[in-house]
Parts: structure tokens; sequence; C-alpha cells
């Protein structure tokens, strides 16, 4: 197995180098990605590869469920280099429909640590009890939940100190909320935008 990925990686770079010559000395001398990305760990939703963007423009966060936990020292890490060092200012939440991690935030059976690591979409579950319940349909209440998930996570990331000093200094710094669908392959905008200027909860209104 191992071996099929190498040749699939020497592969994959000859077809590079023959398409555009020079492409990977170029791009390791300078990473000046346009848009962060949180998204989930699934594999089957790769940022550059959902969105049509090539190795360089994404700079990329993934865990399972695309969950913003406000303690997450990793995912703070990487949004203060985002925002600081690479200067980024598009930030994309994504989630996706059909995740595993809002079935397994659901479902009520024990899944280890990720029964921990969940425990923000269980939350919204119980908060949007009333909304989900108008579903009868249930991939499609997690689908929903997906969705708020989302959701909540673009208020959450916009309500980071990391995030309010940017926006005090005037850096003009987006958060959008997607979420990609697995049976055709395209991202829909949840409108949840916040931006410079604006909160979270000037955004919900």
């Amino acid at each position: 197995m191992l071996e099929t990925l190498l040749k699939r990686n020497r592969d994959w770079s000859d077809r590079r180098n023959a398409e555009e010559p020079g492409f990977f000395p170029r791009l390791s001398h300078q990473q000046k990605p346009e848009f962060f990305w949180i998204g989930c760990s699934d594999s089957r939703v790769p940022a550059n590869v959902v969105a049509g963007l090539d190795p360089g423009e994404v700079f990329v966060h993934r865990n399972v469920a695309n969950v913003i936990h406000s303690a997450d020292m990793n995912m703070l890490s990487t949004l203060e280099f985002a925002v600081d060092t690479l200067e980024i200012r598009e930030i994309i939440v994504c989630g996706h429909y059909g995740c595993g991690g809002v079935l397994a935030a659901t479902d009520d059976l024990p899944h280890g640590l990720a029964d921990h690591w969940l425990e923000p979409i269980r939350r919204l579950a119980r908060a949007y009890a009333v909304d989900l319940a108008q579903t009868t349909d249930a991939e499609a209440r997690r689908d929903r939940l997906a969705e708020l998930n989302v959701i909540d996570g673009v208020s959450r990331v916009a309500e980071t100190p990391i995030l309010q000093r940017a926006w005090a200094r005037g850096a003009r710094v987006a958060v959008h909320g997607l979420i990609y669908g697995l049976k055709d392959g395209r991202l829909h905008d949840l409108d949840c935008t916040i931006s410079h200027g604006q909160s979270a909860r000037d955004a919900a209104q």
C-alpha cells in the first residue's frame, strides 16, 4: 500500500511538472494562500479538491465534524498564524452533509474520546430541538444540525480574541460558513458571514 501511494505521488509530481514547469520550485519559495479553511477531517472533503484550488492557495485546519472549541489550541494557533503571519483575510468554516461526526453525536452510542469532542454538537441539538423536530426524516435532521454547527462555528471564530484584535487594528477579515454536498459535489453558502466591524450578534439579526 505504501509503495502504491509513493508511486501515485511520483506520477502526480511528474504530471504537475509537465503541465507547469517550475511549479514546485516556485511554490517552495513562498506560502501566500488567500483562504483559511476550517473543515471536517472526512476523507471525502479535501479542501483543495472541493474548492478547485491548487496547493498554496488554501491554508487548512481539519478536525472531526469541523467543531470550533474555544480552548482548542491547535485550531487557535493555526487561526492566529493564518491571520497574523500569513495575513489571510478570508476564513471559511466548512461542514458537509452526511457528516459521520454529526451522526456520532446523535446516535446515543459510545464513541470514546469522540463523545467529548462532539459535545458542542449535542448542545446545539438540544438548543434547536424544537426546530429540528419539525423534520421527520432523520437524515434531513442531521444535515440541518450540520448546518447549525457551521453557523455556530462562524460565530465562535468571530468571538476569538484573535479575530477581535485583528478587527480592532483594522484588518478586513471575513468569516464565512459553507456546507458541502457529498451527493452533488457542490459548496453552498449558509449566508452567515461575519466581517470587519460586525459582531456575531449583528450577523444573526
